[in-house]
């Protein structure tokens, strides 16, 4: 187990818990938490045993948001909130570009930057009662595009406008139908739907997990996908990792499949 401040990780069975820790703030985010962000996902992504990172919240609630006495705390009179920003961005993108899947397991609260960590994973399980919404609107905070694009990728343009311009919150009920939430659960089911889930990632090719990732980042920014998914095609023959598929179908077993991500 390995920890920063206000966050904490462990691995178990090739899935990572990686737990923001602040449970007496609702696990809002300080400056030090979005700093050390990148730190903990890059050790994450260098351990071989790792398969799938569930981000989840310590107690009743994901995250309430950026921890607003933070939020101008730099030492520059003309831009005192630079720091929470730059930080507030790296890891957003730290956790977009994760080479394995993520997951974000919400119960409470997910609001504000809490909502920026959810949208920022693959996939997002909630339990009904979690409430969501992006508030800056409530603060007079020119939303980044980067947080604005993760939204529209999500729930599409009129979403994204209703969720920022109104600076509403909506239940999980709601967030599911909208989109925003890909796996909905009944009170006291958040847990066994996320092992479900992560048994499920686990059990399948990394190595089209990692091809899949790459070419929708791609696509969504607007690079050509075509060079990384050939070189993906020809290491899926090379690494073995097709033939063991295919094997596996024909011999009805489950896969062994050899490729791991620490490896490339």
């Amino acid at each position: 187990m390995t920890s920063v401040e206000g966050l904490s990780t462990y691995v178990d069975g090739g899935v990572a818990r990686l737990v923001l820790d602040r449970p007496a703030k609702r696990n809002a985010m300080s400056l030090a938490m979005w700093q050390g962000l990148p730190q903990v996902l890059g050790a994450l992504a260098r351990d071989r045993a790792v398969r799938v990172v569930v981000v989840v919240g310590a107690g009743e609630h994901f995250c309430a948001g950026a921890d607003i006495g933070d939020l101008l705390t730099g030492q520059d009179p003309a831009d005192p909130m630079a720091p929470v920003r730059e930080a507030d961005l790296a890891a957003q993108r730290a956790l977009l570009d994760f080479p394995r899947p993520t997951v974000a397991a919400v119960r409470g609260s997910c609001i504000g930057g809490g909502l920026e960590i959810a949208a920022s994973c693959d996939l997002r399980v909630a339990e009904e009662g979690a409430r969501f919404g992006v508030t800056p609107a409530r603060l007079g905070v020119a939303y980044a595009p980067l947080g604005i694009r993760t939204l529209l990728d999500l729930v599409g343009p009129a979403t994204t406008r209703r969720l920022l311009l109104t600076a509403g919150l909506v239940d999980a009920v709601e967030a599911h139908r909208l989109g925003l939430v890909d796996v909905l659960t009944g009170p006291g089911g958040l847990d066994d739907a996320v092992a479900g889930l992560t048994d499920e990632l686990c059990s399948r090719s990394q190595l089209t997990i990692a091809a899949v990732k790459e070419t929708v980042r791609l696509l969504l920014d607007g690079e050509d996908p075509e060079p990384a998914a050939r070189a993906r095609y020809r290491e899926a023959i090379t690494s073995g990792e097709l033939a063991e598929g295919v094997l596996a179908f024909s011999e009805r077993r489950d896969p062994q499949f050899p490729w791991n991500a620490a490896d490339a």
